[in-house]
């Protein structure tokens, strides 16, 4: 009977043994079913960042694809401001011009002419020449302007543009306005004609 004490006390301890086991084994299976679901959202919370900032890369890039920069509209709005300045101020185009028809004139003229053929000649034809070439420059100033100011309703629909290039165009445009009507009235003499030689 000792013998069988022990035979069954040692079965006993099997059986104790083999619940420990499966115990242990759940307790792994446990863990391990615990560790792959972490790694799961793990990597699920990756990929939404991910495609998150995919997301937003794709936003900044359709921005920045969408319109123009603005770049071509701010430079014709300072070349129709400076246009226009150069028409009231005078170019060296003008000035070169100018010169040239006085030295027609005087090359042209017999010293028998009258002094009125003579002024007209050497100074009034200069300075038709001056106002014709600053009435250019102002209405290239007017026109830039003008294109600047009407580009956005064929760009970009819901683009606006920046308040500075209006408002240098908007000075453009006044500038070759004004620019031109000067070289109108000096064109026609409405303004500083030729002295009288009578």
């Amino acid at each position: 009977m000792g013998t069988k004490t022990v035979d069954e006390a040692g079965a006993e301890t099997g059986t104790e043994a083999k619940s420990d086991e499966a115990k242990v084994d759940t307790t792994k299976v446990e863990e391990t079913t615990e560790a792959t679901e972490a790694e799961t959202a793990a990597a699920a919370a990756a990929d939404e960042s991910e495609e998150a900032a995919g997301d937003e890369v794709d936003g900044l890039r359709e921005d920045t694809q969408e319109g123009p920069s603005g770049v071509g509209q701010g430079a014709g709005a300072v070349v129709s401001a400076g246009l226009g300045l150069v028409s009231l101020t005078g170019s060296w185009v003008a000035t070169v011009a100018a010169a040239r028809e006085t030295l027609v004139g005087q090359l042209g003229t017999s010293s028998s002419a009258s002094v009125a053929t003579q002024v007209k000649e050497v100074y009034g034809d200069a300075w038709a020449t001056t106002a014709l070439i600053g009435g250019l420059f102002a209405l290239a100033a007017l026109i830039v302007g003008v294109v600047v100011l009407a580009r956005p309703a064929f760009g970009a629909p819901g683009k606006p543009q920046p308040a500075w290039i209006k408002s240098v165009a908007w000075g453009g445009v006044a500038l070759g306005v004004i620019g031109l009507l000067l070289a109108v009235a000096k064109y026609t003499d409405i303004i500083l004609g030729l002295p009288s030689t009578s």
